[in-house]
């Protein structure tokens, strides 16, 4: 565990993000970046993009889209022989599974790195979230999920008592102490006992495996998903304090497009894709064939 000293000394250094995709998602995490240094400035940033098959030409893109002199880009291509056991759909892709591994693939000397999906945006500085302290935990991450569901996927996971059900997409690391007491082996063992359980694969594999070494964080400021922000403002508990779009400018950091309702996508329904499309239009505007990517 980092103690206050140690992070304190951060402040001011690179922060790490790492993202896993393939070539399919390369205009959407153009976007993310983008919003990323755009809503953090001074700040630089290093980028691991962790994939399996992706071209010179969509690194070259990337590059074209951001501002290299703040964000560096390092790609890792990685081997899939180890994950001949895992469930693997056309919506749930391999690269979905590098998160889990990551300290095995990631600089030794990285000590915290911030997983983001690609699709999401950035809409206010990072450095609260990533400079947590992580309490002896491996992970912090947010919880999209109500108490019903909690209890369901508690059964259904076979999770920690007192545990919360979390979403992976947007998920602070703790890599020194993953470092010293991952066990891979039980990742394995739990794809094997429960892979006829898993409805988000890669996302229930870290709740059911690590739900009592991950920390929570608010949703409303680190996660914030159209289903969330529309539940939160119809829950009677919360009628006192709704929030709008005014409130989301200031208040949260990351909006997270998660699930099939996707703001680059005609139907799209909801409030949040405003901000999404603020950033695809400063791509576009950069890049002539965005249009025209895959």
């Amino acid at each position: 565990m980092l103690n206050q000293d140690k992070i304190n000394q951060q402040r001011g250094k690179t922060m790490n993000i790492l993202v896993t995709l393939n070539s399919s998602y390369v205009k959407q995490l153009m976007v993310m970046l983008t919003s990323l240094l755009d809503s953090n400035p001074g700040e630089q940033f290093t980028v691991y993009i962790a994939h399996s098959a992706m071209s010179k030409e969509d690194f070259a893109r990337i590059d074209q889209a951001i501002d290299t002199s703040r964000c560096k880009i390092e790609g890792i291509k990685l081997a899939d022989e180890g994950l001949s056991k895992a469930p693997i759909t056309s919506r749930y892709p391999k690269e979905m599974y590098y998160r889990i591994f990551a300290v095995n693939y990631l600089p030794d000397h990285l000590e915290r790195i911030l997983y983001l999906d690609p699709d999401l945006v950035v809409i206010n500085p990072l450095k609260e979230l990533y400079t947590i302290d992580f309490q002896g935990n491996f992970f912090a991450a947010a919880s999209h999920v109500k108490e019903l569901l909690k209890k369901l996927n508690h059964v259904r996971l076979n999770m920690a008592e007192d545990s919360t059900y979390v979403n992976s997409g947007v998920m602070m690391m703790n890599l020194s102490l993953l470092r010293q007491e991952q066990d891979v082996h039980e990742v394995y063992q739990y794809i094997e006992e429960y892979k006829h359980r898993l409805f988000l694969p890669d996302q229930d594999v870290l709740n059911g495996v690590y739900s009592d070494r991950t920390l929570t964080v608010d949703a409303k400021i680190y996660n914030l998903s159209e289903r969330y922000y529309a539940l939160y403002n119809l829950n009677p508990k919360y009628w006192d304090a709704r929030i709008d779009l005014d409130w989301v400018r200031s208040n949260t950091a990351i909006i997270h497009y998660c699930g099939r309702n996707k703001p680059w996508k005609d139907n799209y329904i909801g409030e949040l894709d405003v901000f999404y499309k603020n950033y695809e239009q400063k791509v576009r505007a950069k890049m002539k064939d965005f249009e025209t990517m895959r």
